[in-house]
């Protein structure tokens, strides 16, 4: 496993991290998600990612469980605010209020005193940015987060956030990118003020392993056959998608390599990204994804992949499910 510095921080991520989205929030049962965030330690994976909205505390509770029997030290870990946590219109967004509540929480459920990186889930454009920047500057200077970070924000509120903060609070920005969807605008203004991307399905959500065939019924056991775990299907799930991707099966092959690896070291061959967050549901696929970490690609397998790919991926800037434009100021 290779490593890379997040940001401005002194974080060291490793390349290829455990994130429990649809998984570990209750779409796989515990002993698989021990097995799986074992196997993680065993592959050199040093980086987990949840956030308090996953199963509504289900998913940071069973990490608790299992990385408190693991030394403080030898994880770093990071969590998210900003979705909703019961039916109380208030008890959701970046409010100072809330902020200040779901960090304790998600400590509790975590089972520590501090996580690595505290995440904005969206932006949140109901509340003065101002407000939610301080409340940020708070929980770093309690001593609860060590660092701050945010998940699908437009470059206007990134700009924004950073004139208010200043250039060290932020140091990582969370937006899904892979060879499937890649609209992320903000890889070169995070890079030129310090933040690292640290994105969400590189895989795709699995289809960018090539076991979803077009025209066939999903596999039985995989992540669309559970209704838990395919919420999001529809992001990157239609027959011109299933067959774009069939293309890319030889190619892997020809290099050698698995699917996984192909589009894991794609997502990796960015340098302005840290860390590629996977999810799995069995051990070998947390040790199939590690295996991605310091694989190069030639410019001559690069220009194979678009040529197989072709007009397939989302290139164009899009909004992220739940993200908004937008910035209200006091």
């Amino acid at each position: 496993m290779r490593y890379r510095t997040l940001g401005s921080s002194d974080l060291n991520v490793s390349e290829i991290s455990l994130g429990s989205w649809l998984t570990y929030s209750g779409g796989v049962e515990a002993d698989a998600t021990r097995a799986c965030t074992e196997a993680a330690f065993d592959a050199g994976i040093n980086f987990f990612d949840t956030a308090n909205a996953y199963g509504q505390g289900a998913a940071e509770t069973a990490w608790g469980e299992i990385l408190s029997a693991h030394p403080r030290d030898s994880y770093l870990l990071a969590t998210k605010v900003y979705f909703p946590m019961s039916d109380d219109p208030a008890d959701r967004g970046l409010s100072p209020a809330h902020i200040a509540q779901q960090i304790d929480a998600s400590l509790t459920r975590l089972q520590t005193d501090h996580v690595d990186l505290y995440q904005a889930h969206r932006f949140d454009s109901r509340v003065p940015i101002e407000d939610t920047v301080e409340a940020f500057q708070k929980v770093v200077e309690q001593g609860k987060a060590r660092y701050i970070g945010f998940s699908e924000w437009t470059p206007e509120q990134i700009r924004t956030a950073i004139d208010l903060a200043g250039p060290d609070l932020f140091v990582s920005s969370q937006p899904q990118y892979s060879m499937l969807w890649q609209a992320p605008e903000v890889f070169g203004l995070c890079a030129a003020n310090g933040i690292s991307q640290i994105v969400w399905s590189p895989l795709a959500q699995g289809v960018l392993t090539g076991k979803y065939k077009p025209g066939q019924p999903v596999p039985e056991g995989s992540r669309f056959a559970s209704a838990d775990m395919a919420v999001s299907q529809d992001l990157v799930y239609s027959d011109a998608i299933l067959e774009a991707v069939q293309r890319l099966v030889p190619i892997a092959e020809g290099a050698g390599m698995s699917m996984p690896t192909l589009a894991l070291a794609w997502v990796l061959r960015r340098t302005e990204v840290a860390s590629a967050i996977t999810g799995a549901s069995r051990p070998e696929q947390v040790h199939a994804n590690a295996a991605a970490s310091g694989v190069e690609l030639s410019e001559d397998l690069l220009t194979a992949v678009d040529q197989a790919l072709g007009d397939v991926p989302v290139t164009e800037p899009t909004l992220a499910p739940a993200a908004q434009e937008g910035i209200k100021h006091r």
